[in-house]
C-alpha cells in the first residue's frame, strides 16, 4: 500500500490541531476541532483551505487554443483578457464527464486545475488527444493553492499583502492575476466571496502562518463539502463522473454549443441527447422535518418514476438537511425520499440554497 501523499502545509496542519485523513491518497485535514464551526466562520468572517492536492497544469504551445477547443466543452475563446476563467467538463465521446475544471488565460497560454483523485486519469487522457497539436503540458507539483474565502476573505489577504491590495481589490468573480510566481484569482468552492491563491509550494507555510495572524482561521475537508452543497456545487465521484452528462448534472451551462463548427469531444453525442430529450435533470431537495437526506438514498417521484441522491448533508446555515439530486425530467416541487424504509416528503428547489450566507430558495 503507498504511504499517503502530503502538502507542503503538513506540518502547519499539524501545528494548528488538524484532525488528518486520508482523502484521494492525500493526508489532509478534515477538521480542527469542529467542522460545524468552521463552517460559520467561512459563512461570516474568513477561512483558509489548503487545496494543494489539486493539480496545477501550465499548458503552452502553438496549437493550445486549438487542442483546449477540442478537449472541453466549453470554450476558450470566451477568454477576452488575461486572467479571465472559465469552468468547463472535460467529456467521453459518449458526452460523460472524465473531470470538471477551471481554466485561465495566462501571458503563456492557459493554466488549468483539475481534481486530485482524477489527476493522473485526466493527464493519461490529454496525453491521448494531442496527437495532432503541438501543445506542451507542464505539471505544477512546485505550486500549493490556498483558498481563503468568506465575507472578510479579501480584506484579509489584502491586510497581509499591503503592496497588491489594490490589484486583489481590482478582480471581478472568475478573474486572476499574476504576481512573480503567485496567483490570485477571484474563484472559489464555497458560495462565498475569496481567493485562491496559487503561490510555490516552499513559501504556503510562512503564507498560512501570516493568514492565521490576520484572524484566517484554518478550515478541514469537512466544512468545505457543507458549504459547496449548501452553494449547490458539484463534487466530482458523486455529481458527476462518466456515467453522466453534464446535462444531467446541472452543467448545461458549461457547454458552448456557438461556434457550431468547434467539434469538442463528446458534442456529437449531446446534441443527440438533447435531440432526444434529456431524460434526468438535477435538481436541490429540502427536508425541513426530522432526518438526513445522505448520497445514495432512492428518490420517488409519484406517477414519474425515481432518482437518486447524489450528494446530502445537514446544512449547518439553514439548520435541516439538503440534497442534490438526479430526477427524472419530469420532476415538480415535490418528490419522496426512503428514508429507513419510510417515504418522506421533501420539497424540489432550485439551486443553490445558500449564496452570500443567505437563503436564497423560496
Amino acid at each position: 500500500m503507498t504511504a499517503p501523499k502530503r502538502t507542503p502545509l503538513f506540518e502547519s496542519h499539524i501545528a494548528a490541531g488538524a484532525k488528518m485523513v486520508d482523502f484521494a491518497g492525500w493526508e489532509m485535514p478534515i477538521h480542527y476541532g469542529s467542522q460545524l464551526k468552521e463552517h460559520e466562520i467561512v459563512r461570516n468572517d474568513a477561512g483558509m483551505f489548503d487545496v494543494s492536492h489539486m493539480t496545477v497544469l501550465d499548458i503552452s504551445g502553438p496549437d493550445a487554443k486549438a487542442w483546449l477547443q477540442r478537449l472541453i466543452a466549453n470554450d476558450v475563446a470566451k477568454l477576452g483578457f488575461e486572467g479571465k476563467a472559465l469552468y468547463s467538463g472535460m467529456l467521453t465521446p459518449d458526452g460523460t464527464v472524465v473531470d470538471d475544471l477551471i481554466v485561465y488565460l495566462t501571458s503563456y497560454g492557459y493554466r488549468m486545475v483539475v481534481n486530485a483523485g482524477t489527476t493522473d486519469k485526466d493527464l493519461a487522457w490529454m496525453e491521448g488527444h494531442k496527437a495532432d497539436f503541438n501543445v506542451d503540458i507542464k505539471v505544477r507539483r512546485d505550486l500549493s493553492i490556498l483558498a481563503v474565502q468568506g465575507p472578510q476573505a479579501i480584506a484579509k489577504v489584502c491586510s497581509v499583502k499591503p503592496e497588491l491590495a489594490a490589484v486583489i481589490q481590482n478582480l471581478k468573480p472568475f478573474q486572476g492575476q499574476p504576481a512573480g510566481d503567485w496567483f490570485y484569482a477571484r474563484t472559489g468552492y464555497t458560495g462565498e466571496d475569496g481567493l485562491e491563491v496559487m503561490l510555490p509550494g516552499v513559501e504556503a507555510a510562512a503564507f498560512f502562518q501570516q493568514l492565521q495572524a490576520a484572524g484566517v482561521a484554518p478550515i478541514g475537508l469537512g466544512a468545505r463539502d457543507t458549504l459547496r452543497l449548501e452553494a449547490g456545487m458539484n463534487l466530482y465521484g458523486h455529481d458527476m463522473d462518466e456515467t453522466v452528462s453534464p446535462l444531467e448534472a446541472g452543467m448545461g451551462w458549461t457547454i458552448a454549443w456557438e461556434p457550431a463548427e468547434r467539434d469538442f469531444i463528446g458534442r456529437k453525442a449531446l446534441e443527440a441527447q438533447k435531440a432526444a430529450g434529456v431524460k434526468t435533470k438535477q435538481v436541490g431537495l429540502v427536508l425541513e422535518g426530522r432526518g438526513v437526506l445522505r448520497e445514495g438514498l432512492k428518490v420517488v417521484v409519484e406517477g414519474v418514476g425515481e432518482g437518486v441522491i447524489t450528494s446530502g448533508t445537514f446544512s449547518p446555515t439553514l439548520k435541516h438537511s439538503i440534497a442534490i439530486a438526479r430526477v427524472p425530467a419530469g420532476t415538480g416541487d415535490k418528490a419522496l425520499v426512503d428514508l429507513r424504509g419510510t417515504l418522506t416528503e421533501v420539497r424540489v428547489v432550485k439551486m443553490p440554497f445558500v449564496r452570500n450566507g443567505k437563503k436564497v430558495f423560496a
